[in-house]
């Protein structure tokens, strides 16, 4: 996963207007005119008057650091329309891991350094051990109202996309009426499977945040089901990886035959440029997870991540989503090839969307993620310890 910053003003050129400044005295002029800076942006049409405060505010911030798990190619667009929104406002983004993300925010804030303004995860878990921890800034978004209820909770956390969990498959090798088409069908199908070791790959839930929560939701949708298909895939011995990307690229080269639990968004959008890659939403159910946003509570710069949630939640934002970025948009009224609305009316009564709320930190909780964990190896085939 690369990991870039995007659209930050270099130290020299700082440097450089700060001593054009420095030098002409006499000069001076309204914000506006000065040539080192862009025009002050307007609140978005139909906001409260009361929001001009935040965007001023924001613009004397100047900046804005994000930790996401989105790739930084994917997230390149919605950046790029922010700053056309907003360009007073720079902006660092990093992308990293599920896990990396989630404890390097914890020893950030513990070594009292100045961690991000924004954090934007795919582990919906992650998100809510963190806001229920007191991590996360209250903010009540005018884009609220747009929102199904299962998609905020307690004005601290924002799921932004409407995401399908699928299973992918390499065509040439494993035509599609030969596939795994449900989450009841894998096990008997991986036991089929034992004589072509590494053909299957999925996340490593011991290193992947989003794996160990989609492996979480998997067990508490049916707990023998669950275990069943983890003794059988340990049985082919899987090769066990971090990400999405990585799964998608191994079975699109043939290198694997089949993926289990794969984000929909990149696989689907793979799919399209990739003629070897299949993909299957599970027929009995398929999970719909989000992106899940909170805003820092110790944020160096509030002011700008306010702004930046409310646009992932405009419907501008969610229409760069489902067009550019190829990522499922939550809005109904959003516009693009990958929206929530058209994924709904695909899956009708087998989209599970997981909901935000305190339970979802339950597997978290020490005794139960030592109990899954320790099972789980069991289960691959690891030596205990």
């Amino acid at each position: 996963m690369m990991r870039r910053r995007t659209a930050a003003l270099s130290r020299r050129s700082a440097l450089g207007q700060l001593g054009w400044l420095m030098a002409a005295p006499a000069l001076a002029q309204p914000d506006n005119e000065l040539l080192s800076y862009a025009p002050r942006a307007k609140p978005p049409a139909g906001y409260p008057a009361a929001y001009a405060t935040t965007v001023r505010a924001a613009e004397d911030e100047g900046q804005l650091s994000i930790h996401s798990t989105t790739d930084e190619r994917v997230a390149a667009p919605l950046v790029a329309d922010f700053r056309r929104l907003y360009p007073r406002v720079s902006v660092n983004y990093e992308d990293l891991g599920s896990t990396e993300l989630y404890h390097r925010f914890i020893a950030e804030n513990q070594l009292g350094r100045e961690a991000a303004d924004v954090l934007w995860s795919s582990a919906m878990d992650h998100m809510v051990a963190l806001a229920t921890a007191g991590q996360a800034l209250a903010y009540d978004s005018p884009e609220k109202a747009h929102l199904p209820a299962w998609a905020h909770w307690q004005d601290r956390l924002w799921a932004t996309t409407y995401e399908p969990v699928v299973f992918a498959y390499h065509k040439p090798s494993l035509p599609e009426g030969q596939a795994p088409k449900s989450h009841a069908a894998l096990a008997p199908w991986l036991a089929k499977a034992q004589d072509a070791p590494g053909s299957v790959v999925s996340y490593d839930i011991l290193k992947s945040g989003l794996g160990y929560f989609l492996a979480a939701q998997d067990a508490a949708a049916n707990a023998d089901r669950f275990w069943a298909t983890a003794q059988a895939l340990g049985a082919t011995r899987p090769r066990l990886l971090l990400t999405t990307d990585a799964m998608v690229r191994q079975i699109a080269d043939g290198r694997a035959r089949f993926g289990i639990n794969l984000l929909g968004a990149y696989t689907v959008a793979q799919a399209r440029e990739r003629p070897t890659l299949g993909v299957i939403f599970p027929e009995d159910y398929t999970l719909v997870t989000s992106r899940v946003l909170l805003i820092n509570s110790r944020a160096a710069h509030p002011n700008a991540a306010r702004l930046w949630l409310d646009y992932l939640l405009s419907r501008r934002g969610q229409t760069v989503m489902a067009s550019a970025s190829r990522l499922y948009a939550l809005r109904e009224d959003a516009q693009g090839e990958t929206t929530g609305a058209a994924l709904r009316q695909l899956l009708g009564n087998r989209a599970r969307p997981v909901a935000l709320g305190p339970e979802l930190a339950a597997p978290l909780a020490n005794a139960a993620y030592r109990d899954f964990i320790l099972r789980w190896r069991a289960a691959m085939g690891y030596a205990k310890g």
